[in-house]
């Protein structure tokens, strides 16, 4: 798919500098967008339930710091179930999706991503504290 059929398929919009004519990945595997992590859940020991089908208008999972740059999760109508609803020892899981089809994350600035069928654990990126410093979330 390209990012120009899935901006008109969902009503979402890019920034003007990003190309629509180029083909969206679909990765099978752990990807990064901006300061979202997508992991196999298996990879995780995260747990999950409450799972729901994924709204038609897509999902915003999280937004930038200053409240712009939302990182919307998008489907095919039917093809994915999420939650938020989760048990991670990390605390930074955000939801997991589990998908039949290709499943899509949109962010303004760094266009889109697809991810393949599967189970995943959407996390918040974390930077490592510094001497007594916490580690704090990223959010771009």
């Amino acid at each position: 798919m390209y990012l120009a059929e899935l901006l008109d398929h969902t009503g979402l919009d890019v920034l003007g500098h990003l190309d629509r004519q180029v083909a969206v990945p679909v990765i099978d595997g752990l990807q990064a967008q901006g300061d979202l992590i997508v992991v196999p859940q298996e990879m995780t020991g995260v747990d999950a339930r409450g799972w729901r089908p994924l709204p038609d208008e897509g999902v915003e999972l999280v937004r930038g710091e200053d409240g712009n740059n939302p990182h919307t999760l998008v489907a095919d109508h039917g093809s994915c179930r999420l939650t938020t609803w989760v048990s991670d020892p990390e605390h930074l899981a955000i939801a997991v999706v589990r998908n039949a089809l290709p499943v899509y994350l949109v962010h303004p600035e760094h266009g889109a991503t697809g991810i393949a069928p599967g189970r995943w654990v959407v996390r918040r990126q974390r930077e490592a504290g510094f001497g007594f410093r916490k580690a704090i979330l990223v959010a771009d």
